[in-house]
C-alpha cells in the first residue's frame, strides 16, 4: 500500500470513527489506488448506508466496494410479512410518491421496490421511506422513471442545475442527450460531486436514464 493510501485509509477510519450512528470497531478499510473497500458488519441497513455516505464525502476517494454485512440484533428482527406490511402503508402515507404506483417485495429481510413513477425525486423518496426501517436487510430499488416528452433546451437546463448547486464546478461536466438520456462525463474532485451531477441531471424533467462516465480526479 503506497503511502497516499495509507493517508486516506487513516482519515476514512477516523471520520467513521466520529460518527455517533457507526459502530467502527466492527468495520474494517482497506484502500488501494484510492478506491475504498469496506468489510466488517454493521447493526442496520440504515448504518450500511451512512458508512456509505461518510466515505463518498472525502476528498480523494475514487471509488467504493462497500462489503458491509448487515447483521440485526435479535430485538430488530421482523417477518418478512410484517416489513411487508409496513413498508407499504409507509409509501401509502408518503405525500411525495403516487399512490398505488409501486409494489414492495421482500424477501429474507431485502426489500425489492418495483413500478414506475414520474419523476426521479420520487423514487428516491421511496427508497428512503424503507431504508430505515426495522428488521430490513437491504434495498433494491427498481423502480423506473416513466418517459416525459423532452424540450429542445434540455441540455442547457441540466447544465443550469449544475450551476446552481453550490458544490459543483460544472465547467469540469459534460453533458450529452440521448432521446430521454443524460450522458454524463469530464472530471470531478470527489465522488460526491460526482453524484451530484447525476442527481441534477436526474431533477431535469424528461430525463429516463442518466449514465454517469465522470471520473474521479
Amino acid at each position: 500500500m503506497v503511502s497516499g493510501d495509507l493517508e486516506l485509509k487513516a482519515h476514512v477510519e477516523e471520520q467513521l470513527s466520529v460518527d455517533p450512528i457507526l459502530d467502527a470497531a466492527s468495520i474494517g478499510v482497506s484502500v488501494r489506488d484510492a478506491v475504498v473497500t469496506l468489510h466488517g458488519y454493521v447493526r442496520s441497513f440504515s448504518e450500511r448506508y451512512a458508512a456509505e455516505e461518510i466515505v463518498m464525502r472525502i476528498h480523494g476517494v475514487r471509488a467504493l466496494v462497500n462489503e458491509l454485512e448487515v447483521r440485526l440484533p435479535a430485538d430488530s428482527e421482523r417477518r418478512d410479512e410484517d416489513i411487508a406490511r409496513t413498508a407499504a402503508s409507509v409509501l401509502l402515507w408518503h405525500s411525495a410518491i403516487p399512490e398505488d404506483r409501486i409494489k414492495v417485495e421482500v424477501s429474507s429481510g431485502w426489500v425489492t421496490l418495483r413500478g414506475d413513477v414520474d419523476w426521479h425525486y420520487q423514487r428516491v423518496a421511496a427508497e428512503r421511506a424503507v431504508r430505515d426501517l426495522m428488521g430490513v436487510r437491504g434495498v433494491s430499488n427498481q423502480i423506473s422513471v416513466a418517459n416525459k416528452a423532452l424540450k429542445a433546451e434540455i441540455r442547457d437546463r441540466i447544465h443550469e442545475a449544475l450551476k446552481r448547486n453550490a458544490i459543483m464546478n460544472a465547467q469540469g461536466v459534460r453533458v450529452e442527450v440521448e432521446g430521454d438520456k443524460a450522458v454524463l462525463s469530464g472530471t470531478v474532485q470527489t465522488l460526491e460531486r460526482r453524484l451530484e451531477a447525476e442527481r441534477a441531471a436526474w431533477n431535469v424533467p424528461g430525463i429516463a436514464h442518466v449514465d454517469n462516465n465522470i471520473r474521479v480526479a
